[in-house]
């Protein structure tokens, strides 16, 4: 490879959590305060407090809202002309470049398009296999002989970022300034400069790598993205670094959290945790369970672009509308006993991946990645438990949400 070479891959190693988001907070349970909001009324007009206080309201823009109901939340999901997307062009659009995320209407449709294809059913069965299992198993030779582990940070953390960089087909050599690259990139709101000067370098780093691809085509994402083709449109190469770079935070921190999750609530239930030992085809439903108990990404955000109404609520043309997924997923209203995970719940239907158009493109990929995580660490592992000498894990956050830690102990054959 040519520029993509000097990667700083020798790098000095770092601890990932010195660069936690300080965007997630440390809010261990803010599900109280969720539930009591909701219940004075499924939309809130004006600031909202929900542990760290109140943002202060800028008085040259309508008043924001705030969306904490599951049949509300979905009802702005499906109207994507009178919540727009575009709200994320001021938050995003500076650190990633214009993505699908921020995209409406014909647009989104075209791009989404055009990247979608690379995401299909057939080209996850080859990367499970071939891919995301090499890379758990790999991880878990790391720790196996010791009898312990962190699965957080020896397992959950690690093992997303490294798939998105085989599927990219990226040098092993060039992982570490990769991984570094991609924490930063998505801690951008903890520090500005160091998110900036990270996008900058994943674009001049993907400009070199997509050079090379045109020149000698693989089989991986980029030589795919290069090539792609629908109804005679093809991605620019903005387009190519705005996408890469979104696949970071959406392909990575979804997939860490989500598996982090589902391993907490089944490590603190042993009948559960058992029940799906035991029998591998109730995956589906556990991990389903895990993301509307406690969803990876709580919040996102839409735009009005007119006044309309919203469960009696006026919303003013303009207004920011936060929709939390947290909350949503755990409306009383739809879920009985909505604090409980609970894998057998006959509802589980959720928000979790969002809705409508702008459903996660990657859920599929996060649902096989997290299903392959699990079973390698049942049949590697035997019945791990959590460390009892250990302190207790947690999950915390508020934007983000995954524990911390796993401290397991294990007794491998």
């Amino acid at each position: 490879m040519a520029e993509a070479d000097t990667a700083d891959a020798t790098a000095v190693p770092f601890d990932p959590f010195e660069l936690k988001d300080v965007v997630s907070g440390r809010i261990r349970d803010p599900y109280p305060a969720l539930h009591e909001l909701r219940r004075q009324s499924p939309v809130h007009t004006g600031p909202i407090d929900l542990g760290e206080g109140a943002e202060i309201a800028d008085p040259s823009r309508p008043p924001p809202v705030t969306v904490f109901g599951f049949d509300e939340v979905v009802q702005v999901l499906r109207d994507n002309e009178t919540y727009s997307s575009s709200v994320y062009e001021g938050i995003m659009g500076m650190v990633m470049g214009r993505t699908i995320l921020q995209m409406d209407g014909l647009e989104h449709r075209g791009a989404r398009a055009l990247v979608a294809p690379s995401f299909r059913s057939k080209m996850l069965e080859r990367w499970e296999s071939d891919l995301v299992a090499v890379v758990v198993n790999d991880l878990v030779d790391g720790f196996i002989d010791r009898g312990q582990a962190d699965l957080v940070r020896e397992v959950t953390f690690n093992y997303p970022v490294q798939v998105i960089a085989r599927l990219l087909g990226l040098p092993r050599a060039d992982y570490p300034a990769f991984q570094r690259w991609a924490i930063e990139l998505t801690s951008t709101a903890a520090n500005w400069e160091r998110g900036m000067a990270a996008s900058a370098s994943l674009r001049d780093y993907f400009a070199g790598v997509m050079a090379e691809r045109r020149g000698t085509p693989g089989d991986d994402l980029i030589s795919d993205l290069v090539r792609v083709e629908v109804e005679g449109e093809r991605l620019t190469d903005e387009e190519i670094y705005s996408f890469l770079r979104l696949l970071l935070p959406a392909g990575v921190e979804t997939t860490y959290r989500a598996t982090g999750n589902l391993l907490f609530a089944l490590l603190n239930d042993r009948t559960q945790f058992e029940a799906l030992r035991a029998d591998r085809s109730l995956y589906a439903q556990a991990f389903e369970e895990a993301v509307r108990w406690e969803p990876p990404v709580t919040v996102i955000l839409r735009r009005a672009t007119r006044q309309t109404e919203l469960a009696g609520v006026t919303i003013d043309e303009g207004a920011d509308v936060a929709l939390l997924l947290g909350a949503a997923n755990r409306d009383e209203r739809k879920y009985d006993q909505p604090d409980r995970f609970d894998m057998f719940r006959d509802v589980r239907q959720h928000v979790g991946f969002g809705f409508g158009v702008h459903v996660c493109l990657g859920m599929h990929l996060a649902r096989m990645e997290s299903r392959v995580a699990i079973n390698t660490l049942f049949d590697r592992l035997g019945p791990f438990m959590l460390d009892p000498a250990a302190e207790a894990p947690h999950i915390e956050g508020m934007a983000f949400r995954s524990p911390l830690s796993l401290p397991v102990v294990f007794s491998a054959s």
